[in-house]
């Protein structure tokens, strides 16, 4: 009895042996999610190493409950050290030689928007959790089957809620636009003008500067002049904080939005907590939204012992949650049966919410701006904005 028995018995030891842990080396049986990503070299390196630390533990979380169909998850990364060539090199890698199953993708919306077309042509279901180019999942929406799918903020959601918030907040209805000159801050000031018309309301200015730049007095004393009591700026965390520490220079403090570039550590070194703290901003979750959430951050840094930034671990670990419920629902990792378990997928339990069906085939963002929120730096932590403003903001004023 016990020799007909053994191969069942050796079967389920070695399965249990080989689900300890996502990380390691990744053996042929194993379903390989692909990690590429910034997670050196630039200021949004943090995001990176924040979403691979999440993504390692839904693997984990994943692992520890049996698998996706029985088999190991396993997170392979990749840094590409914010370079579109080695974005392009480490995708070619890890589809070709590697063999991932899915990908999730990286923090720079350039480097990722230059391998696009590598796991679109592969037929590897994507993921982006952090970079946020409408252009991303937009691509190939027009031809069909898109790969590419996200669980992040995009630009324009993020900016219909800080217009809901400006048009509410500004008690002179003078309302200014500073951005930066890169294709994102660009990108973000032209978003900002139309949305801002949909509330009636026209920019009393619009001024830019330089991605380097470290001195926007010049600019601000231009808004200062106009009138402006609400400010929306977008640039990157760097300029970020060095608008705050303009604004402080010239004596001005308008009421001052932004994107969920400020997440990042840069921002709050180089401003300062109590310049920081006067910045509001986009955010899909805090560490304190939810007891799944806050259960998540105690275990990301008891664990790794810090979490640059929460945000992007969190939808990192809901990325791989949703790749793993599509296998599940497709019985295969198949990459064309997982694109299409995708887009009728019914259901998922990640740690921003509870999916139901995050996605279809006209849509391929989990998130909209209804799941964001508004966020500042207090003590050293991103907390949500309870004010009079955003409780009386509705869902018909987040316009798009």
């Amino acid at each position: 009895m016990y020799t007909k028995h053994f191969p069942k018995i050796m079967k389920t030891l070695l399965l249990s042996a080989a689900l300890a842990g996502a990380s390691g080396a990744a053996l042929a049986d194993d379903i390989k999610i692909g990690f590429n990503s910034d997670m050196s070299a630039t200021g949004s390196a943090d995001f990176g190493i924040s979403a691979l630390a999440g993504a390692r533990q839904a693997a984990d979380d994943l692992n520890a409950a049996g698998g996706v169909l029985g088999k190991k998850v396993v997170i392979v990364e990749r840094d590409d050290v914010g370079a579109p060539p080695k974005a392009i090199q480490n995708t070619n890698e890890l589809v070709d030689n590697v063999k991932v199953n899915a990908m999730l993708g990286g923090v720079n919306s350039g480097n990722m928007l230059a391998w696009l077309h590598i796991v679109q042509q592969k037929k590897i279901p994507t993921i982006s959790p952090v970079a946020t180019a409408t252009d991303i999942t937009g691509r190939y929406a027009k031809s069909p089957p898109n790969y590419v799918f996200r669980v992040s903020m995009r630009d324009r959601d993020q900016i219909a809620l800080l217009a809901a918030y400006a048009a509410r907040a500004s008690k002179s209805g003078k309302v200014a636009i500073i951005a930066d000159t890169t294709g994102y801050g660009q990108q973000g000031a032209k978003d900002a003008l139309e949305i801002l018309a949909l509330h009636k309301i026209t920019p009393v200015a619009n001024e830019k500067f330089g991605p380097k730049d470290t001195d926007m007095s010049s600019q601000l004393n231009k808004i200062k002049a106009s009138g402006a009591d609400t400010l929306i700026v977008y640039a990157l965390a760097d300029s970020n904080a060095h608008v705050m520490r303009s604004l402080e220079k010239i004596n001005y403090f308008p009421t001052t939005l932004a994107s969920w570039a400020n997440l990042s550590s840069p921002f709050l070194r180089i401003a300062g907590p109590e310049l920081a703290g006067k910045m509001i901003f986009t955010a899909s979750i805090t560490e304190d939204s939810s007891k799944e959430s806050k259960a998540l951050y105690d275990t990301l840094m008891k664990r790794d012992g810090r979490v640059p930034t929460y945000v992007m671990a969190a939808q990192a670990y809901d990325s791989v949650k949703l790749i793993a419920a599509a296998m599940e629902q497709a019985k295969s990792t198949d990459g064309a049966a997982v694109q299409a378990a995708l887009e009728q997928l019914s259901q998922a339990q990640g740690v921003i919410k509870a999916y139901q069906k995050p996605f279809s085939a006209d849509n391929h963002e989990a998130l909209s701006v209804k799941d964001f929120r508004l966020v500042r730096w207090i003590d050293g932590k991103v907390v949500t904005v309870d004010d009079e403003v955003t409780r009386a903001i509705k869902p018909e004023d987040l316009k798009l």
